[in-house]
């Protein structure tokens, strides 16, 4: 499989994903900590148009690893115009090599990205499969951030990987499922690990 065939192989795994989560039921309510988001202003640190963005550069050590998925409004439609802040650990669980630009560039370190939804819904990042924090308290995880047009922005949960270390009952148990669920099946395709992690928009404050 060439490099294109396995793009569009990606998108077509991504656009079943999109209607698995269009069957799934949007929060009901406003959730109190909707906004209560340490770190969220990163994602306002880069103007975006792209639906498509490489966070690890090639030759990073690690895995490599295509996140992509499709955003889903509370009509149930895919959803244009949401960027999607994401950042993770290094492939020795640090959030390493940072920049002083900002204090979220500092302590996010180097790994993390930002893409814009088009009108399909659908974004798509390259990157390496993060490891765990060195002293194992925590699995593999991806950071996810999301900012619509005109709204504050918010965390969902994290991507994980299922069957991994620590994602377990406990931790399914454990999760709110904002966004979501987040906790992903890995597949492979010519070499490369694939996650699809639809996202579910949340009720907002009137």
């Amino acid at each position: 499989m060439d490099r294109r065939s396995m793009i569009a192989a990606l998108a077509g795994t991504a656009a079943l994903g999109a209607c698995r989560a269009v069957g799934q039921t949007p929060p009901r309510d406003v959730r109190a900590d909707l906004y209560d988001c340490e770190g969220c202003e990163g994602a306002l640190e880069r103007t975006v148009t792209a639906a498509s963005a490489r966070i690890a550069p090639p030759g990073e050590p690690g895995e490599p690893l295509i996140l992509a998925g499709t955003v889903i409004g509370l009509d149930g439609k895919p959803a244009p115009g949401v960027v999607i802040y994401a950042y993770h650990t290094n492939a020795e669980g640090l959030y390493a090599n940072g920049t002083p630009e900002t204090e979220w560039s500092r302590r996010h370190g180097r790994l993390r990205g930002w893409v814009k939804t088009g009108a399909d819904g659908r974004y798509r990042f390259e990157t390496i499969k993060p490891a765990p924090y060195p002293d194992r308290t925590l699995p593999a995880h991806v950071h996810l951030t999301v900012l619509e047009p005109g709204r504050r922005a918010y965390w969902i949960d994290d991507i994980v990987f299922e069957g991994e270390m620590l994602v377990d009952a406990k931790y399914r148990a454990e999760r709110e499922d904002r966004g979501g669920n987040g906790i992903v099946r890995l597949g492979r395709e010519q070499g490369r690990l694939i996650a699809v992690r639809d996202i579910l928009l949340e009720r907002h404050p009137a």
